[in-house]
């Protein structure tokens, strides 16, 4: 498909399914969605009206099941190959065909794909298979199609010679690795000319060359009926991943991007990845980012760009701790010392709005009241002994103590095996300070710094001058985030012609919205989070902007069915829609109200969940709302990311009713403004 004809596609008022490719189930799927059931997913689509197909991030994460944990931005994920399909297996011996076919046999009555056990079992029959073709294959690399392919794709070398090492190395993180754990450009070239490792390193690049060709066909299947597909680019990568460890200088491996605390997370999250050194992207003209948008271009006509909030400004933490409630914003216009000096704290008082003090007492009443079973006032004195002598330094004779210089944050806490009363005590009081000095004489508020300690101890007279100077550096640094959230996301739109769709919920900066309109990025509404102010009356439907995509659910919320049986004020709904009342249990007339009233929504896209979509129809309901989740945030299981079709794609093609009720959706017009 033509670039022109790609925009003029993304340009129009489309109705869109949202699907991970893990999710598809077909008559030849191996227990997991493979990327040539995409084109049968389109076939089905195109019935209904669908005009879009947007899917999660599809980039290879080892043996992570998030998506949004990849080990390279460039490589495709083996999980979603079709063995069956690899023309070694067509033109070869049965038996590899058999092997499949015996492969999907064994995971195909899984309610949910074994993410793990799928993929080794994938990758086990995949190193026999290329085993069984070495040297067919090496003839290849050196003047066929597999040699043309790495030449096209230099970033294959890094790749390959990651995955040999970290193979190698039990699967390890690079910073695990007993060598190679700092390379040059040079050292991997020379790892990958490495004659005894020539076949291991032409395994990944064969694989990576095999999930190219199938869904790039997938992509052209798509494109062929008139359908835009929509990729999902993560701002953020693994620290365990080929591009960190290959470009460690385009990264601050010290700190860790997440999100300042709120009500869903009293500590913030600290996510584990490291935030990017725009400075050193810039002198590159940002090349890693061009590539990057290059390589996903040959598959997608849109894409979504993950947390677009951490272009302009991103939290990061401290790697020393393990919460994210000493995060800061950066960039962010420091405090001086001088500053708070001009404000008439001299340097007795700037340490008390910059380090935690903690009182004596404080640890005594944790242990007594803390302690979790009988406890003598011998043991409390000791283990309070413990921790002061550990952790602490005496202020004078004052019944005051500081940290140790040695505490360099909650890990150091936790590794002096305190008691665990005196542990989350200490923990605590880290936390517990206005100000954080990040590097000597530079001071930002800490999120909660008005719960701290010292702020309680100001006057009301030092309250209201230092809100005034924070007010002005909060201003002053929108205006650096402006910038900068302007600058990258023209590079993006001017290195490629995917439409760019912006995720940008969160606590939004009010020059967010003006630098996504200026630029023509689409930005989301989620209709149950879209209101007026926070907790307020919801936004209607017909004041959504053109330039946004409108849905029901997200791969991080509940289903809308769920939403509506657990979650939601159905009553208050029910008013804002402008409908009397629905059944309280969910049920296809209920979906059809509610997504209807939303395909309404004057956004350019609005998206539906696959599941969203299949609950138009009484035959594919699960029993519990809560499996047909795809992600429940904040928790670590096999659950996460393994969600599957209720059926195949071909048998839920079969339901009538279904392909009526969402054709109808894909003819509703956008709703009318209401005259005032």
């Amino acid at each position: 498909m033509a670039k022109t004809q790609q925009a003029k596609g993304a340009a129009k008022r489309l109705i869109g399914a949202v699907v991970p490719v893990g999710a598809l189930r077909s008559g030849k799927s191996a227990g997991v969605g493979e990327f040539p059931d995409l084109a049968e997913f389109a076939g089905f689509c195109a019935k209904m009206g669908i005009g879009l197909i947007q899917i999660l991030p599809v980039n290879d994460t080892g043996y992570e099941s998030s998506p949004y944990s990849a080990l390279t931005v460039f490589a495709l994920h083996p999980l979603y190959l079709r063995i069956g399909d690899l023309p070694e297996v067509r033109a070869g011996s049965p038996e590899f065909l058999q092997k499949a076919e015996a492969l999907r046999k064994e995971f195909e009555g899984e309610t949910r794909f074994p993410f793990e056990k799928v993929l080794r079992a994938k990758m086990s029959l995949l190193r026999e298979i290329y085993a069984a073709n070495k040297a067919e294959i090496a003839g290849k690399a050196e003047s066929g199609a597999l040699g043309k392919w790495m030449a096209e794709n230099p970033w294959i070398k890094e790749y390959a010679v990651y995955r040999r090492l970290k193979e190698t190395n039990g699967e390890k993180s690079w910073q695990e690795w007993s060598a190679f754990r700092q390379v040059t450009a040079a050292d991997i070239e020379a790892l990958w000319n490495d004659g005894k490792f020539r076949g291991e390193h032409l395994f990944w690049a064969w694989l990576q060359e095999a999930l190219d060709v199938q869904f790039g066909k997938a992509a052209e299947a798509i494109a062929a009926e008139g359908i835009v597909l929509e990729g999902d680019l993560p701002i953020l990568i693994n620290e365990d991943s080929c591009d960190v460890w290959a470009h460690p200088e385009y990264f601050h491996l010290e700190l860790s991007a997440g999100a300042p605390p709120d009500m869903y997370s009293p500590e913030g999250q600290s996510w584990g990845f490291p935030i990017y050194n725009w400075e050193a992207l810039a002198k590159t003209d940002y090349a890693w980012w061009r590539k990057r948008l290059k390589a996903a271009e040959k598959y997608y006509q849109a894409y979504r760009i993950d947390h677009v909030l951490g272009f302009f400004r991103i939290w990061s933490c401290p790697r020393t701790d393990y919460s994210a409630a000493l995060g800061r914003f950066v960039p962010y216009i420091s405090i001086s010392r001088d500053e708070l000096t001009a404000l008439g704290f001299d340097d007795g008082r700037i340490r008390w709005v910059s380090r935690p003090h903690i009182p004596t007492g404080e640890v005594w009443d944790a242990l007594r009241n803390n302690w979790g079973g009988d406890c003598t006032e011998p043991e409390i004195a000791a283990e309070a002994e413990k921790a002061f002598s550990a952790a602490l330094t005496r202020i004078g004779n004052e019944e005051l103590w500081l940290f140790k210089e040695s505490i360099r944050g909650e890990k150091d806490i936790a590794a002096l095996g305190l008691h665990p009363a005196a542990q989350s005590c200490l923990v605590n009081a880290w936390r517990n300070r206005m100000f954080l000095e990040y590097k000597k004489d530079c001071f930002c508020p800490t999120w909660l710094y008005r719960t701290s300690r010292a702020y309680a101890t100001l006057s009301g007279d030092e309250k209201s001058r230092l809100e005034e100077l924070l007010a002005k550096h909060d201003a002053d640094s929108e205006k650096i985030w402006e910038k900068q959230g302007k600058k990258l996301l023209s590079i993006l739109c001017e290195s490629s012609s995917m439409l760019p769709c912006a995720e940008d919920l969160g606590a939004v900066p009010a020059c967010v919205p003006r630098v996504l309109t200026k630029l023509k990025i689409l930005g989301l509404r989620v209709v149950r989070w879209c209101r007026k102010s926070e907790g307020g009356p919801f936004v209607p439907f017909e004041d959504y902007p053109e330039l946004s995509v409108c849905t029901a659910a997200v791969h991080d919320s509940s289903t809308l069915r769920e939403w509506w049986e657990r979650e939601a004020d159905q009553q208050g709904f029910c008013d804002f829609i402008g409908y009397p009342s629905l059944p309280r249990i969910y049920n296809p007339g209920v979906a059809k109200v509610l997504l209807q009233r939303t395909a309404a929504a004057a956004s350019r896209f609005r998206v539906f969940q696959i599941q969203d979509l299949l609950h138009l129809s009484p035959r594919w309901y699960a029993e519990d709302p809560a499996s047909e989740r795809i992600n429940v945030p904040g928790t670590a299981a096999p659950f996460n990311w393994t969600y599957r079709l209720p059926a195949s794609i071909e048998e839920i093609a079969k339901d009538g009713d279904l392909i009526q009720a969402v054709s109808d959706l894909a003819r509703i017009a956008p709703a009318r403004r209401r005259k005032k």
